[in-house]
């Protein structure tokens, strides 16, 4: 086992300093010399100290394994230096150290002491470097040097013989003591040393090497925090020390003060650092103090996550290593100040920060050409700065002085984190202001970013800037997170600063074009800077709406939008776990005595939260696993991870799990077998290391324009690649309008002219330029899509304007605007002539209700076109108002900007029926009679598509509505209502239940279908699996980090017991028959019963009796698990292959309802007499009952379809969902929504009641409750 599968704080303890033959000959050479200036000395490495220090008895391989050598170094120098290439003398003085494979220890010692190793006449004080050492793969090891002065004369008594000898002054050397370790615990490391200083100032140089030893031996008992709130505290005397956690599983922890850029740089230069590093430059660092050197680098590059930079980084040089600033690559490196002359003249190029004066230059010249980082993030970073208070002291005038070093410590802690939390804030919100715009140029499906595209919407001052960032290995790298949807800090700021408009846009995807606001936002923008308007285009249109208009400085950036609570909340609250004093003695035994303490101490601390918070809960697990892994407790240690992986598999240590898997014997394998539960973890651990590892995509394209004829196929992925449209039934239309007859292939000439005219269309709809008192008179979201040319109308002169809403005309000469209708209004379009002269022109007519007479234009060759268009958006706005469907507009205006492009690159002779091919909605209302009823009209408020991302819908499966009522007890934020939507595949969408706006496009949830969900007050929901998972999704952070594994078989109910106002016994049930009863806090099983039936459908609590649908049977069950009742098919039906789809139970009326899978009726039992044949509901239009619930005192059904036949609906399904009063007993609505049948139903707080359906139509009906 290698040492990352046992986290310990020490890697290694290097003392760096020059040998006692080196001392003497300096102490001889000095005291005959005069000079009083001092000496610099080689600086060597002393010895290492590194684990396992402890002889330990045999059979322990746990702490064995932590010795595995990767590397040897002789531990003490030998007395004879030309003896310091051999491993050893043969005499058992030299022995060989395990060393850290990734540390030079050729380089350390320059590195120890960057300056040189003086001996001096005087003694000074102690002084601090840090350091980082990276290897090829990147991977980075931590070391932080103390540097303190003793005297050469101590232990060198053969040099004081004599009456004479009091003529010898004293000369002090200098010491490196280097504590290496994995994790950047700077604060904690220095602390560390501090308090051995204080304990090597009162000791002889012959006791150093034993302090040295103990105290590397307790650093080596210190384990490191799991990622998490749980912070670890321990004493070395006289302090106490804290390890912070890290917030993020795939971010270092973060132990140093951020807040130090902002003392050394005013927020311009460092905003100028920042922008060098985004940029990929040569970038130096300078100081007279080689500690700030790594501290503001380290600083820098936090300030860059979830950005990681890809370039050697080196932030201590030492003297001699100076030619590595000649590197040809972009690099991170500091210098000492003594060295910026020198650098700035002999070296092109190099960006020089000078942090001891805050001055930014380069070394050609003080002046500095680097593009900016853009003005409106920038101002925004810097208020956001100075907004910050930096100075401890200021904030702890108004409180007492502490009389306590540690009490004074751990406030100054306390407030060091909050700030760092606002400051790493403050830094994402900055990266999320210049990138933001970003996602709306990836094509995740097809991995393209479309980056031409993306500078078109660039200011012209910015250009540069983005040009320079998108080449960069840090972008692409970002690039790569982005397209694999990765869920970091970026991705969580980005959707919570979302504006409104881009929250309800999220809902439908809807061509971009510049609004009214845009086009005065941009005005506005170039007469401030006097600059010339300039054309625009955009990859378009079927990317998520949320994007920001390319002409529109990005409206997430004024505080009118941007949430400053999103920047006002405090970190989470951390729990300190502090570990046992360190034993006095530190022989094996004691040491196993203190571990034992310790898991004694992690014991307490899980039985305390065990109740209150899962999240400690499996950091407390975690830690108790490792240590009695450490101690060779292997079924414990199993245990404790088999808890863990139940609470937070996201921490779950997979490598070290299997590990001591592999190391059980043959008694620990019999008491596994015993063991069910941790046998099933064992078991699918072991088979997912030995599925194929499946390599994350990293690929990224440029859509590149065909060079051969495409087929349906081809079309179909380039299309989807350049990002024109994304709907593949849209796509399929447009290839049999680029196709002639005969050859089913697109000539990739014309899909080169199609492109083309796509491209100029869009950059002429962001130069159109209206006057002030036209955009007046328009809504702000309002687009123009398409202009005509010049013609005579008969309301004058003038250019016909088309927007989602409207046709208006731009009237010529004196430029003025007439309202010419609203899609909505218009009453009847068709094609006529006006005569002109000899002969007749073509021209559109338009009649509206709302004036008595009808415009009429004389398009000429384009009347043929407007005609379709006009036709289509009338259609679509038909069927988005009678379906409550907004996405139907949407597409109506592809349709239609598909059209035009058509029509633009085709011959005449064929381009207008090649563009009727694009006609869907008007087919789709002359084909099908469409009316919707009034009461689906009336009830129906809202339609949402999940599949918005998607080539084609999903059947939406189950259905989950969770208050905003649903947060932490300690949370601080009001949380939103959410709707949960499993679709197939076990893809997860959610949406803001507030706005319908999407949140969530895609949490996956194992590879199978999710067949039901439930949420829990503790921010848990509840989701089980086809492939016998229950899934725990945190609602905070949107992932899973729990499953629960006690199923065998495919988990089809979730319910929990209402009655219960906490709210901790849940319940599952499998298609196999069992039931389980968990406590959702511990998530523990504390029942399991089993019910003999065929399939076990799913189950339902009802006035604290649990009832199980079994297919061809409903079960009650007492609380022993036994049945109580049974309802089962009637005659008729069990005749035929029927079974119960669905049930409600209503026990004040004392009433079961059923609906069965093929059956137009409802039966309804009485619960006392379930003997008596139960009463029938005819349920009109239906071809069976797939699912039900009750909402207030009516009964909402959910139906088959039944089939349309005719036109473009051919085949197609028609579902109704049905309300049924109670007491009447009678069907009170028939609402028609959905084109496939319903699959389920939810309610939202009585208030709403939404339906899903299958694949064919695969949206979400949202209806209003009376």
């Amino acid at each position: 086992m290698t040492d990352c599968l046992l986290p310990t704080l020490l890697e290694a303890c290097v003392v760096v300093g020059a040998s006692s033959e080196k001392h003497q000959e300096v102490y001889q050479a000095v005291n005959g010399s005069e000079s009083s200036e001092s000496l610099l000395l080689e600086p060597e490495v002393l010895y290492v100290l590194a684990p396992p220090f402890l002889s330990r008895p045999a059979g322990n391989e746990a702490l064995k394994s932590r010795g595995k050598r990767h590397r040897s170094f002789l531990r003490k120098k030998k007395e004879n230096p030309s003896s310091d290439q051999s491993a050893s003398n043969g005499n058992g003085e030299s022995e060989d150290v395990g060393v850290p494979k990734n540390i030079d220890l050729m380089a350390l010692p320059q590195l120890c002491f960057p300056g040189g190793l003086h001996v001096t006449r005087e003694e000074k004080n102690e002084q601090f470097l840090f350091l980082v050492f990276t290897d090829v793969f990147g991977n980075k090891t931590h070391g932080v040097v103390m540097q303190y002065y003793r005297p050469i004369l101590e232990g060198m008594s053969c040099y004081q013989n004599g009456p004479g000898s009091s003529k010898f002054s004293k000369l002090f050397s200098a010491f490196g003591v280097c504590v290496i370790s994995k994790y950047p615990y700077f604060t904690a490391l220095k602390d560390c040393l501090s308090c051995l200083l204080f304990q090597l100032r009162s000791c002889r140089l012959s006791e150093m090497e034993e302090r040295l030893k103990e105290f590397a031996i307790k650093l080596s008992l210190v384990p490191i925090p799991p990622p998490g709130q749980l912070h670890l505290m321990f004493t070395l005397r006289p302090l106490t020390i804290i390890l912070p956690s890290r917030e993020d599983k795939n971010l270092p922890a973060v132990d140093l003060d951020l807040h130090l850029p902002f003392l050394c740089f005013r927020p311009q230069q460092l905003l100028l650092v920042l922008s060098c590093l985004l940029q990929e430059q040569q970038v130096v660092l300078f100081s007279a103090d080689w500690a700030r050197l790594t501290l503001i680098a380290e600083s820098l590059l936090i300030f860059l996550q979830p950005l990681t930079w890809q370039h050697p980084y080196v932030p201590v040089l030492a003297r001699g290593m100076l030619d590595f600033l000649m590197a040809p690559t972009a690099f991170l490196m500091g210098c000492h100040l003594s060295h910026f002359a020198e650098v700035a003249t002999e070296t092109d190029d190099l960006i020089l920060v000078n942090i001891d004066d805050g001055s930014v230059s380069t070394s050609l010249s003080d002046a500095i050409d680097i593009p900016e980082i853009p003005v409106a993030a920038a101002d925004y970073f810097i208020q956001r700065i100075q907004s910050l208070e930096i100075h401890f002291d200021l904030d702890q005038y108004h409180s007492a002085s502490c009389m306590d070093i540690n009490e004074q410590r751990a406030q100054r802690r306390t407030w060091q984190h909050k700030l760092n939390h606002k400051i790493q804030n403050i830094a994402v919100e900055l990266l999320v202001n210049i990138f933001r715009d970003v996602i709306s140029h990836l094509n995740y499906e097809h991995r393209v970013f479309h980056s031409e595209e993306f500078l078109k919407t660039r200011e012209p001052e910015e250009q540069l800037f983005y040009r320079t960032v998108l080449d960069t290995h840090i972008f692409h790298s970002f690039l790569r997170d982005r397209l694999n949807k990765k869920i970091d800090n970026f991705a969580r700021m980005e959707l919570s600063t979302r504006s409104e408009r881009q929250k309800t846009m999220s809902v439908v995807e809807v061509p971009r074009r510049p609004t009214m606001q845009g086009i005065q936002t941009r005005r506005k923008s170039s007469i401030l800077r006097n600059m010339l308007s300039k054309r625009l285009g955009m990859s378009l249109p079927n990317l998520r709406a949320d994007q920001t208009f390319g002409f529109e400085r990005n409206p997430l950036l004024t505080s009118a939008v941007m949430s400053d609570s999103v920047l006002k909340t405090l970190p989470n609250p951390v729990k300190v776990f502090k570990l046992p004093d360190f034993p006095v003695s530190l022989l094996f035994h004691s040491v196993q005595a203190y571990y034992s303490e310790l898991i004694q101490l992690l014991g307490k601390a899980i039985f305390s939260v065990q109740n209150e918070n899962s999240a400690l809960l499996a950091r407390f697990y975690y830690l108790r696993g490792f240590i009695n892994t450490l101690c060779s407790r292997r079924l414990d240690a199993l245990t404790d991870f088999q808890n863990l992986n139940k609470t937070d598999n996201a921490i779950f240590p997979t490598h070290l799990f299997t590990w001591l898997v592999d190391t059980l014997h043959q008694d620990e394998w019999q008491q596994v077998h015993k063991r069910p539960e941790l046998k099933r973890l064992i078991f699918k651990i072991k088979t997912d290391n030995e599925k194929p590892v499946v390599q994350t995509d990293n690929h990224i394209k440029k859509f590149e324009l065909p060079q051969n004829p495409m087929d349906r196929e081809e079309f179909v992925r380039c299309i989807q690649e350049c990002g024109i449209v994304k709907d593949v039934a849209t796509i399929l239309r447009l290839f049999d309008a680029l196709t002639d007859g005969e050859h089913k292939k697109v000539d990739p000439e014309v899909f080169r002219e199609f492109y083309t005219f796509w491209k100029e269309t869009e950059a002429e709809a962001q130069d159109v330029n209206l006057p002030s008192e036209v955009i007046s008179l328009l809504d702000n979201s309002e687009y123009i899509y398409k202009l005509s040319s010049c013609v005579k109308t008969s309301h004058g002169v003038g250019k016909i304007a088309l927007t989602q809403k409207r046709l208006f005309l731009l009237t010529d000469g004196q430029p003025g605007f007439l309202d010419i209708t609203k899609f909505r209004d218009i009453q009847e379009v068709k094609m006529t002539s006006a005569p002109f002269l000899l002969v007749r022109i073509p021209s559109l007519r338009i009649r509206t209700f709302s004036r008595p007479e009808f415009f009429e234009a004389n398009l000429k060759m384009e009347t043929e076109l407007w005609y379709l268009i006009v036709k289509e958006m009338w259609a679509g706005r038909k069927m988005a108002d009678q379906d409550k469907d907004p996405q139907y507009m949407t597409q109506a205006l592809t349709n239609v900007l598909l059209m035009d492009a058509v029509v633009g690159c085709l011959h005449p002779n064929r381009s207008i029926s090649a563009a009727s091919k694009l006609v869907y909605f008007d087919k789709i209302i002359h084909e099908v009679h469409m009316t919707v009823p009034n009461t689906t009209s009336e009830t129906l408020k809202h339609k949402i598509n999940p599949s918005l991302d998607l080539a084609e819908p999903q059947a939406v499966c189950v259905l989950l509505y969770t208050p905003g009522q649903l947060r932490a007890k300690n949370s601080q934020t009001v949380m939103n209502p959410k709707l949960w939507v499993a679709l197939s595949g076990g893809r997860v969408v959610v949406f803001d239940a507030a706005s319908w706006s999407m949140l969530q496009d895609c949490i996956q949830m194992g590879d199978t279908q999710v067949t039901c969900m439930m949420g829990l007050e503790q921010d848990q929901v509840w989701m089980g699996s086809q492939d016998s998972v229950i899934y725990i999704i945190d609602i905070h952070s949107m992932s899973c980090n729990k499953q629960l594994t006690e199923h065998r078989h495919e988990v089809t109910g979730l319910s929990v017991d209402t009655r219960d106002h906490n709210r901790q016994l849940a319940y599952s049930c499998s298609c196999d028959g069992t039931i389980l009863q968990w406590d959702s806090t511990s998530l523990k099983v504390k029942r399991q019963f089993y019910i003999s039936c065929g399939r076990l459908c799913f189950i339902r609590f009802y006035d604290g009796m649990l009832w199980c649908c079994c297919g061809d049977s409903i079960v009650e069950l007492k609380k022993t698990g036994t049945p109580q009742r049974r309802i089962v098919l009637p005659d008729d039906l069990r005749s035929m292959p029927s079974c119960f789809s669905c049930f409600i139970v209503v026990p004040e009326r004392g009433q079961v309802w059923t609906g069965c899978s093929d059956s137009v009726e409802l039966c309804l039992w009485q619960i006392n007499n379930l003997k008596q044949p139960p009463k029938r509901i005819s349920l009109p239009g239906t071809s069976g009952v797939t699912c039900m619930i009750r909402v207030k005192s009516k009964i909402w059904v959910g139906c088959r379809g039944w089939s349309r036949v005719g036109g473009l609906c051919d085949g197609q399904l028609k579902s109704l969902v049905l309300v049924v009063d109670l007491d009447s007993l009678t069907v009170t609505k028939e609402l028609l929504a959905h084109s496939d049948s319903i699959q389920t139903l939810c309610s939202a707080e009585d208030r709403y009641v939404l339906s899903g359906s299958a694949r064919r139509d695969g949206k979400i009906a949202i209806w209003q409750v009376d």
